[in-house]
């Protein structure tokens, strides 16, 4: 077009970007790559290629990682470990200042690269892409710095094996990379398979900025290097990003081995569209949260809920609006939509659109490039909330709505899903905004906005969407542990005897649900004895309907979350109040049990952490994060929900307590299994529970095998976490069928750390109870 023509249309004249360095420093390299391992690039060989998404056209060769690659990356990473960590929080504070330096002095070379090798346009990999990887690594180098003032009792996981997806193949590096970096850790890395190329750059420039060999290893290949990097025995930590459907099946492959887990996983967020809203203003948004990177996004807005009055008219404001929307070659600095990173994609994507026959579809009449994955942006309204498209994730530049009557209404479509990674809501009115946020189950939400990230708030989600965070000081946790050693935790064996008559008059404790007392379904009944035989009482053994119970008593406590900090500490208190009463009966409970004079001990302890726990429940908060933008991010602080706690066997009434007070003075409502060799203090505990004003439905307490439901627990849909502490070997099974619907898990491995019992309260047992939920609101101009 000439200049003239352009100004008479105001149509957008071509733009497009160089991409000749990006060629030459392919060529630079042969245009083919071996591995990235212990500071030098391994010679190339077998493999697949790299393919410019836009055109089809190769790129690279790269090399199809083979165990011993693996086995070899992580043995480079091992003998690094150690050096890394201990070159102190300042002298990795200044590698990662380093890596920071030269990705902004290289910010065009990368951009251009991650187009060519991804397919989305270049101005989001330009002004969005970069920016935020050169951000985390500044923003990290930080808190490499302050690691050993602000986390003293923190330290190193050790060796962290990394696996990354094809849609943000650089910023997914960084957010993986620098905290893992700065508290200590080294990596093996994979990227996906489709879009190695950026990784490969960034390690070239690690090895420019002098980054000490061995502390980042980059392997390329298939889903089976990622196996490899995942299930290897020497990888003490994993972090992923991707597929449900991927992250389930890690979280069995790891279940039991004693690694660490994050996995950033799948959604199908809502963008919920208010009447008051400033619908122009929204429409941009939503263009944003559905149609960039061609809707390759996990956390896309892909799932649009309108309010009834204004549905017709905005849904016409959208059609209007996405046919401006311009699609071509992704170099092309006024593109607005690019390429689908494969053809398999676009398939996929395809044949999902094509299986729907319900609802109105509308898609963008333009003319595709003739060649390369291309994919017009599509809108499909009137859908039923059950709908499968409703309900899974496309992956693609297609967008499906519905509508609704009243808030109300709205945050029961939006939490219809299985997922729960980010959501956004638009309303002039901030009262109706910042009441549907926080009750919209999502690690995070916007406000007014949507694809709001920084380095500064934690990134993550919950349900399906996985579990940890990344970003913040929440991020960095998941690449730490707490300092201390462990100890082999020795089995626990009830004490036996023979049955007879118990003194006094007979007494058989219940099972304790929704605040009552409740015989066992299952009619049974264990004996409990003392350590020289004598029978001190029975109580039940709870079954696979006792557990479904306590979780449905759990559930239908949900209102105990929504009590102040104060009202819960208060109650807490008044526990306390009520144990120091019965003090010598507790004690003397424990010690027929175990025998010795322990009992008094282990009271005085309990009573104190009943103390701890009422006093941080209205003081463990969140905080206003300072993101880069006219407005705040707030951290919050949400309970996990319903948690699963199988009590410590050593020490029954402490465990008991030290598992319950964190988890109810954050605002969880507890199924909890108490102690197998000593149960028989639960059954005065619940009298505490009943004397103490706390709602029915909030604690519940089985006895029972632990072996025998925990795998029942792990697996039950509406636990949203288990702790286990119990001497029983059944760790990798609760990891293990936690995966049905990934639930967060904090298991013991068979070990226990010598704090647990002796100071066994504080921070840690109220991070496993919170989930940190990430609020943007912007404001002014």
């Amino acid at each position: 077009m000439s200049v003239k023509e352009i100004f008479e249309t105001m149509n957008y004249g071509p733009a497009p970007e160089d991409a000749s360095e990006a060629f030459a420093w392919l060529v630079d390299q042969g245009d083919r790559f071996g591995h990235f391992i212990d500071g030098d690039f391994t010679s190339p060989d077998e493999g697949f290629l790299s393919r410019n998404p836009a055109n089809g056209e190769t790129l690279a060769t790269l090399t199809q990682a083979t165990q011993a690659d693996v086995d070899t990356a992580v043995e480079a990473a091992r003998k690094a470990q150690g050096k890394w960590a201990r070159l102190g929080g300042h002298g990795r504070a200044k590698h990662l200042y380093a890596i920071a330096r030269i990705l902004q002095r290289n910010a065009r070379l990368c951009a251009v690269l991650e187009t060519l090798d991804n397919g989305k346009p270049i101005r989001e990999s330009r002004d969005i892409d970069l920016p935020l990887v050169q951000r985390h690594f500044y923003y990290h180098a930080g808190m490499a710095q302050l690691m050993e003032s602000e986390l003293p009792d923190r330290e190193p996981v050790g060796v962290c094996g990394q696996v990354i997806p094809w849609n943000f193949p650089l910023l997914m590096l960084a957010w993986k990379v620098a905290p893992a970096l700065a508290m200590g850790n080294t990596v093996v890395l994979k990227p996906a398979e489709y879009t190695s190329l950026t990784a490969l750059l960034f390690a070239d420039l690690c090895r420019q900025a002098g980054l000490p060999k061995g502390v980042v290893n980059i392997v390329t290949g298939d889903g089976a290097v990622g196996e490899m990097i995942v299930t290897h025995p020497d990888v003490d930590k994993v972090a992923f990003t991707g597929s449900t459907e991927v992250g389930r099946r890690i979280r069995q492959a790891t279940a039991g081995s004693g690694k660490a887990l994050t996995l950033e996983l799948g959604g199908k967020s809502p963008y919920v569209v208010f009447e008051d809203a400033d619908l122009d203003s929204a429409i941009e948004g939503l263009v944003d949260a559905i149609w960039f990177n061609q809707g390759q996004v996990c956390c896309a807005g892909s799932r649009l809920l309108v309010q009834e009055g204004v549905a017709e008219r905005f849904h016409d404001k959208l059609r209007a609006r996405m046919q401006s929307l311009r699609i071509g070659n992704p170099l092309d600095k006024c593109i607005d939509v690019g390429a689908i990173v494969d053809p398999v994609q676009v398939r996929a994507i395809s044949e999902m659109v094509e299986g729907c026959t319900e609802g109105e579809r509308f898609s963008v009449a333009t003319d595709l490039p003739e060649s390369g994955c291309f994919y017009p942006p599509t809108l499909i309204t009137g859908l039923a909330p059950s709908h499968r498209l409703m309900q899974e994730e496309i992956f693609g530049p297609v967008l499906v709505s519905t509508t609704f009557r009243t808030p109300d209404e709205a945050v029961q479509l939006a939490n219809n899903t299985r997922y729960g990674l980010a959501a956004s809501v638009w309303s002039e009115n901030l009262n109706l905004a910042l009441d549907i946020a926080p009750r919209i189950e999502a690690g995070v939400i916007w406000v007014n906005g949507s694809n709001m990230f920084d380095a500064a708030a934690g990134f993550g989600g919950v349900r399906e969407s996985g579990f940890g965070r990344e970003g913040g000081w929440e991020g960095l946790r998941a690449y730490t542990r707490p300092v201390g050693r462990t100890r082999q935790l020795a089995g626990i064996e009830p004490n036996t005897g023979e049955n007879g008559p118990a003194e006094g008059i007979d007494r058989t404790p219940k099972l304790y649900i929704g605040g009552k007392q409740a015989r066992p379904d299952g009619g049974y009944s264990r004996a409990v004895f003392s350590p020289r035989g004598k029978l001190l009482g029975q109580v039940p053994e709870a079954n696979r309907k006792d557990l479904r119970n306590a979780v449905e008593a759990a559930r239908g406590a949900g209102a105990w979350g929504r009590t102040s900090g104060h009202q819960r500490a208060q109650i807490l208190y008044y526990m306390a109040e009520n144990l120091s009463a019965r003090a010598d009966d507790f004690a003397h409970k424990i010690n027929e049990m175990k025998g010795g004079r322990s009992g008094e001990k282990e009271v005085e302890a309990s009573i104190r952490r009943l103390f701890t726990y009422a006093a941080w429940a209205d003081k463990f908060d969140g905080q206003a994060r300072g993101v880069p933008i006219r407005g705040i991010a707030l951290a919050m602080r949400a309970p996990v929900g319903v948690i699963g706690a199988i009590c410590p066997d050593e020490a029954p009434l402490l465990g008991m307590v030290s598992m319950m007070g964190p988890a109810i003075a954050m605002g969880n409502r507890v199924v909890m299994l108490a102690s197998e060799p000593y149960p028989l203090v639960y059954a005065d505990f619940y009298q505490v529970l009943d004397t103490s004003d706390l709602p029915g439905g909030v604690v519940n307490i089985l006895t029972g095998k632990h072996g025998t439901l925990a795998p029942v627990m792990a697996a039950h849909m509406d636990v949203d976490a288990v702790w286990s502490f119990s001497s029983s070997g059944i760790s990798e099974v609760i990891e293990r069928e936690s995966a049905g619907n990934l639930k967060r898990t904090w298991v013991n491995n068979g070990l226990v750390r010598d704090w647990f019992l002796a100071e066994g309260e504080g921070r840690d047992f109220l991070e496993a109870a919170t989930e940190v939920k990430t609020i943007w609101v912007p404001y002014g101009a």
